[in-house]
């Protein structure tokens, strides 16, 4: 089924539901203006139509394989990648200075959904490059700036991120990766390292590797971890891929879906490293990828389902079975079907609509400075993530039950969008670490940033009640209900927080969803498909924060009195 780029809706939600007029009035982005930006999307939205969703079947029919050490990507990768890196659109947010376009990080948010919608084993691998890409202008040194980010940005070369150990996973205090001096400004890297996406390619001159390791006078935990450039070819005095750096792919992971992105399992034998950053200060550098590569990866969710909603609406449209009561020729006339295809639709609205209010938030926070932008960004940050990937499970599931028994049958093609976008719920931090990170760390502040969104919230719903009272007063009731949440939440224990951490996310993600929709509905003017799908949304999604607060607010103990023997019994 051909993909269509949804290039429309988001020229819509920047416009009147994320407010990215503000972004492009600011001195830093005021080139971003709105032709400028539709002419950006509409060819990104031609290279994901032609180039990438071509691809989508094919990865995961032929996926990448390691020949004798070398890894050998899918057919038609190594073309679509050229197109990629050829086009700028790698690195549409990086700094001109080293060869970047300097658009703010929104469009390159609505780049990435597209391409994940496309073919999503592929964009895993700019999305990769990205996030080392800031991390690297934030915390290298300027010689290692030189050597790396022109030809990061320029897509000659790729980047990776290494953390993941056997022993350790989210745990990354506990890895065991060893960094010793050599002397000369350089570093032996030994250790393995698992989960590596884009470890290699056959494509691109160079991968260059950001390991997390630890130097000998490392204090134990994350706080004696370092940060080191490791690269697959040892730059020479020109900058160009030189000696054969002592690492290899050991194997790829056989996994569930994205077979396409070759995932593998790295060993370091003394490899050469360059430190990025401070000694003892790698979490830092890292976070700062991380941080890029999460609200990356709710998009890679956001996108999937995308992709699968258009995939299962043509179906849809195509699929005759039984009598349908308003006498339509397809199973489009059947109300359950409807059901499923508008909570996809509604769910995929309200998912980017927050994707793209948190990008809109760190484009805001750059370019001012201003530290309740930043605030506004980090809280938005887990609450993105999280209900990105969630809803590109949901919606992918969807996807396959509109299709029925064929949905089961691999040859339709709707597997493989839940196959592929599982896997986006575990990793750059599992949901369930997302909403820890929400209901501690990002409520440090009392509950301040929080309470300024659910504000903002409220002045929409007032503007909105006469023209909508009967959706306006259920996103208030809403809204009301997540103060109080909030309230609940900043006087209670840390583990009780903990303990009702994911829903507590799922409901503030809900009230935004439903005040990106009632945005939407005000914004149409009259009654037309926004107001429709945002009754849909309001009126039948929008209820369940009520139960999924008064979870959050369960605490504990009760999870807690289950004992080991209860809970296999």
């Amino acid at each position: 089924m051909p993909y269509r780029a949804p290039v429309s809706e988001y020229r819509f939600i920047l416009d009147h539901v994320a407010g990215f007029g503000r972004v492009a009035a600011t001195d830093r982005f005021s080139e971003a203006g709105g032709d400028t930006v539709e002419a950006i999307l509409t060819e990104a939205g031609k290279l994901c139509e032609t180039a990438l969703a071509p691809l989508q079947r094919t990865g995961d029919l032929q996926p990448a394989v390691l020949e004798n050490g070398v890894v050998r990507t899918t057919p038609g990768f190594a073309e679509a990648y050229a197109q990629i890196a050829t086009g700028g659109w790698v690195a549409i947010s990086a700094d001109p200075a080293h060869g970047g376009m300097g658009l703010p990080l929104t469009v390159t948010t609505c780049v990435n959904d597209m391409m994940s919608a496309a073919c999503l084993s592929l964009q895993l691998n700019p999305l990769m490059t990205q996030g080392q890409i800031e991390a690297l202008e934030h915390h290298a040194s300027d010689a290692l700036k030189a050597i790396y980010l022109p030809r990061l940005v320029s897509g000659e070369w790729c980047g990776t991120m290494n953390l993941t150990e056997p022993q350790a996973g989210s745990d990354v205090g506990a890895l065991s990766t060893k960094a010793v001096p050599n002397g000369d400004g350089t570093y032996a890297i030994t250790g393995q390292k698992i989960f590596i996406s884009w470890g290699d390619n056959d494509f691109s001159g160079n991968v260059c590797h950001l390991v997390l390791a630890r130097l000998p006078d490392g204090a134990p935990g994350t706080k004696g971890i370092s940060l080191f450039m490791v690269p697959k070819f040892i730059p020479d005095e020109n900058g160009n891929p030189g000696k054969r750096n002592s690492l290899s792919v050991v194997s790829l992971e056989h996994k569930m879906g994205l077979h396409g992105s070759p995932t593998a399992v790295m060993a370091y034998e003394g490899a050469t490293g360059r430190l990025v950053g401070e000694e003892h200060g790698g979490m830092k550098a890292m976070f700062t990828m991380m941080n890029n590569a999460r609200l990356g990866v709710g998009v890679q969710g956001i996108g999937v389902a995308d992709g699968a909603y258009q995939h299962a609406l043509a179906y849809a449209g195509e699929r005759r079975q039984g009598r349908t009561p308003d006498g339509s020729a397809t199973i489009l006339g059947h109300a359950d079907v409807r059901r499923m295809l508008a909570t996809m639709k509604a769910q995929t609205f309200a998912a980017r609509a927050i994707a793209l209010n948190c990008a809109v938030a760190l484009d805001m926070a750059r370019a001012t400075g201003e530290a309740d932008w930043a605030a506004r960004a980090a809280l938005l940050t887990p609450i993105a993530k999280a209900f990105g990937t969630d809803t590109g499970i949901e919606v992918a599931s969807l996807g396959m039950q509109v299709h029925g028994g064929m949905g089961f049958i691999e040859e339709s093609g709707a597997a493989q969008y839940l196959r592929d976008v599982r896997v986006t719920a575990i990793y750059e931090g599992t949901n369930g670490i997302q909403a820890m990170d929400l209901v501690g760390r990002k409520m440090m502040d009392g509950g301040e940033a929080a309470f300024h969104l659910i504000e903002e919230i409220q002045e929409g719903v007032e503007a909105a009640r006469a023209a909508l009272p009967e959706l306006a007063g259920a996103v208030w009731e809403a809204a009301e209900s997540l103060r109080e949440g909030v309230e609940a939440l900043i006087g209670a224990d840390m583990q009780d927080r903990f303990a009702g951490a994911v829903p507590f996310l799922r409901a503030f993600a809900l009230v935004l969803g439903a005040d990106a929709h009632l945005r939407a509905a005000m914004a149409e003017g009259a009654d037309g498909p926004r107001r429709r799908l945002a009754r849909v949304f309001i009126r039948r999604l929008l209820p369940d924060h009520a139960a999924l607060l008064a979870q959050a607010g369960a605490g504990a103990k009760d999870l807690y009195a289950l004992s080991a023997e209860d809970l296999g019994a």
